[in-house]
């Protein structure tokens, strides 16, 4: 039996209401996008627009512009490797490979200005770019330039040269991972978007409660209720 068959028919039309927004939400009607979809899309857009990092790693690497190494990379296979010495060979560095081994010498500072500049072509979206400097995939050469970055950092510890290290860390979080994580995503900024931003926030708290008052309204006036 209902117990109140206005509250209980008042839950269901906000719980029918839910259901009939839910079903725009995971249509695609925002630009060929469903709710979601295009969710995610703004905020990666709006993300990206505020993770540039590059200029600012270019100016901690410039300090390391006289400064020579040498490392033994630890890669996949030696067709990582070769592709991989082609990265440092752009960078003024000599190559030796053994195997999955790869003997890199060279200015620091050059390789990691060479890694930062296909690090910006691919925030900037310019795959083709990267692709053509090396006659590879440019997705490729960036998880490349990664592999062959936390091989270094780790070569470079082992050596006991902790800032080398360390300003090879920075261009790997600062650089390659957003520009990989990023690319072919349009930057936006906030301030562009702030309303579609505001409005999609105070949805979610509006949505999360309509849901909830349905549930309560329809339950209560089933007639169960919570007592102390």
């Amino acid at each position: 039996m209902i117990a109140n068959k206005k509250e209980f028919f008042g839950g269901s039309l906000l719980l029918l209401g839910f259901i009939v927004v839910l079903t725009i939400i995971f249509s695609p009607v925002f630009k060929g996008q469903n709710g979601l979809e295009y969710l995610d899309a703004l905020y990666n857009s709006i993300s990206k627009g505020s993770a540039y990092y590059i200029p600012k790693a270019k100016e901690e690497v410039a300090v390391f512009a006289k400064r020579s190494i040498e490392v033994t990379l630890a890669l996949a296979d030696q067709k990582e490797a070769g592709q991989t010495a082609l990265l440092f060979q752009k960078g003024g560095a000599s190559t030796t490979i053994d195997g999955a081994s790869l003997r890199v010498t060279g200015g620091l500072g050059k390789i990691l200005e060479n890694s930062l500049d296909d690090a910006d072509m691919m925030y900037h979206n310019n795959g083709k770019g990267v692709s053509d400097k090396y006659g590879l995939d440019e997705k490729r050469v960036l998880f490349n330039w990664w592999k062959a970055l936390k091989e270094m950092d780790k070569d470079l510890k082992n050596q006991e040269k902790f800032k080398e290290a360390k300003v090879v860390a920075t261009v790997i979080k600062k650089a390659i991972e957003p520009s990989y994580n990023y690319y072919k995503i349009i930057p936006d900024k906030i301030s562009d978007r702030l309303g579609i931003v505001i409005f999609s926030l105070i949805f979610y708290v509006v949505y999360t409660l309509w849901y909830g008052f349905a549930v309560m309204f329809m339950f209560e006036g089933w007639g169960l209720r919570l007592e102390h």
